[in-house]
């Protein structure tokens, strides 16, 4: 008898089936990410089947409540499973468990009412310095005509300059920047919160050179950064000659438009940037989402000590 069968009644079986099948035919999900809740759903079916001393059935799943969620969370914790693992894992059980309730079968409230695992926050990867500056260098880009170059040069530097998000960049239009007087960005970002950024004289030459040869009249009101045809620039424009300049510099896969951003903050705080001013200067509305900084710019310190230090090697444990 296959492990399918031993974990659960006929009923919940062909119920399960027909739900993956939903996930790829109606949904479309890739084939790994069905896959994925196959297998986690598998492992919830295996608890079950444990927790309750049979294979379950549609009717011992019909009214699950938070606790028996969260003893099978435990249980998958227990076995390693960290919450990336955890999150999906429920994400997929709740799934299949709205899947049974729009049938009528089940009652998916317990699953809905649980909370998600945390989450840990990823540290940014934000480009070295001189990295950094070779990315918004106009003799670095590998545009063939000399006003792609000059626009890529001066979109890159004023995500790096000013830490600018892809999109603000792109949302600009030809009255800004448009005289050496323009030294302050308003900029609106998410939620429509505005606020103002300097902007370098780095930033303000790479506009400039960029003016000057784009061959489009940059009309006020309409877009400043245009495509080849002349009509606005697309962010998939960006990221592919940033993924071009990745392969031809040498850089990591993490080197993207936005690491740019990251690495706005985390310079200007090695530097000793206020972190309140960094804030506003990214615009978060949060000072927790721009601490997150701090633990880069520590990450970092302890690396360089590691990597320098004569006795950096002591702060590693030693090999068994």
């Amino acid at each position: 008898m296959s492990e399918f069968l031993v974990i659960a009644r006929h009923d919940l079986q062909d119920a399960r089936a027909a739900w993956l099948k939903s996930l790829a035919v109606e949904r479309r999900l890739a084939a790994l990410t069905v896959e994925a809740y196959e297998r986690d759903t598998r492992q919830f079916l295996v608890f079950l089947t444990a927790h309750l001393g049979a294979p379950p059935a549609i009717r011992d799943i019909a009214d699950l409540r938070p606790v028996d969620l969260r003893a099978w969370l435990a249980a998958r914790r227990g076995e390693g499973a960290g919450a990336r693992t955890l999150g999906r894992g429920l994400a997929g059980v709740r799934s299949l468990l709205r899947f049974l309730e729009r049938r009528g079968l089940v009652n998916a409230a317990g699953a809905s009412a649980l909370r998600s695992p945390k989450q840990p926050k990823s540290l940014p990867k934000p480009l070295t310095a001189p990295d950094a500056r070779r990315v918004v260098s106009a003799g670095d880009q590998l545009a063939e005509e000399p006003w792609i170059a000059a626009r890529n040069a001066a979109v890159l530097t004023l995500l790096y300059a000013c830490g600018l998000r892809i999109s603000e960049a792109l949302g600009l239009t030809g009255d800004h920047l448009s005289t050496e007087a323009d030294t302050v960005l308003r900029v609106t970002g998410k939620g429509g919160k505005t606020r103002l950024v300097p902007v370098l004289p780095a930033a303000l030459a790479a506009i400039a050179a960029y003016r000057r040869l784009c061959p489009y009249h940059l009309d006020a009101g309409k877009p400043l950064f245009r495509g080849a045809k002349g009509g606005p620039l697309a962010a998939a424009i960006v990221q592919r000659e940033m993924k071009k300049m990745r392969s031809a510099l040498g850089l990591p896969d993490t080197a993207t438009p936005h690491a740019l951003r990251h690495s706005f903050a985390t310079h200007l705080l090695a530097r000793g940037g206020d972190l309140r001013a960094i804030q506003e200067l990214l615009g978060h509305a949060s000072l927790s989402t721009t601490q997150i900084y701090t633990g880069v710019d520590s990450a970092r310190l302890l690396e360089i000590y590691d990597k320098t230090h004569p006795r950096g090697h002591l702060s590693k444990p030693a090999a068994a």
